[in-house]
């Protein structure tokens, strides 16, 4: 399943379908073990990988000409650049997304993976994941600088149009339309090569030897990702089928 990792309260409940392949599953496999996080490790991982470690700032690192656009569309975006000076453009990406998306009421609590976790957690049902939270970050703080200060940028650009883009996306999500997926969320970050491989065609491949050495098992799962790494041909499904193996999209 594809997941919307921060949704409204609105949008649910979800289809009936999901929750018929969730009653039949054994066990939940999402990117991380939501029921087995660590704040306080995961919080020591930030300090350690997502803040600047050497007397820098994040205007340093963007340099001049990516710092006054930032300012102008920071400006436009009411969002006081300062609160992220001290980051890595990775780690500012995603706070200024996160900060964003709240800002028109999606809430982190209402994402798919948090809605299953509490349902597996009443049904006591296992979850695992693919990656750690650790793994996960190392994975961002990895990128080449051009290409962290690329995310950055991108995120910004983005952001003044991102009401529309999430009550769009949100949509062809419930409708199960995956060429708007790979066409505006998709293609757009593929401009950065670096950052798609990174963040989603590494993963995916990663993922499929998983799923794949799953198949053996006399379990059912409900593997829950984010949608990304559902869409285009280097989606998820697309890796299956290329191993022979058949997918089917599930409608309402």
């Amino acid at each position: 399943m594809g997941s919307i990792h921060l949704l409204r309260d609105s949008d649910y409940p979800l289809p009936d379908r999901v929750y018929e392949a969730y009653a039949e599953a054994e066990a939940i496999i999402m990117e991380v073990d939501m029921d087995d996080l660590d704040p306080i490790g995961t919080q020591s991982a930030v300090a350690q990988l997502g803040m600047i470690q050497d007397g820098q700032t994040l205007p340093d690192l963007l340099g001049p000409e990516n710092y006054a656009e930032a300012q102008e569309l920071s400006e436009q975006l009411q969002l006081p650049l300062e609160m992220v000076s001290g980051a890595q453009p990775w780690f500012a990406a995603i706070t200024v997304e996160l900060m964003m998306i709240m800002r028109l009421g999606f809430d982190p609590n209402q994402g798919v993976e948090m809605h299953f976790t509490g349902l597996a957690g009443e049904d006591g049902k296992e979850i695992t994941g693919f990656e750690t939270e650790r793994e996960q970050l190392e994975m961002l703080a990895g990128l080449p600088m051009d290409a962290q200060v690329e995310m950055f940028m991108q995120t910004l650009r983005q952001a003044t149009k991102i009401e529309p883009l999430m009550d769009d996306m949100v949509q062809a999500w419930q409708t199960g339309d995956v060429d708007f997926m790979e066409e505006e969320i998709l293609v757009p970050m593929r401009e950065s090569r670096e950052l798609h491989e990174v963040i989603v065609a590494a993963r995916n491949l990663a993922w499929v030897d998983d799923i794949e050495a799953l198949l053996d098992d006399d379990d059912d799962y409900l593997i829950i990702v984010g949608t990304l790494h559902m869409v285009g041909e280097e989606g998820v499904p697309e890796l299956l089928r290329a191993r022979g193996l058949e997918v089917n999209q599930l409608s309402r």
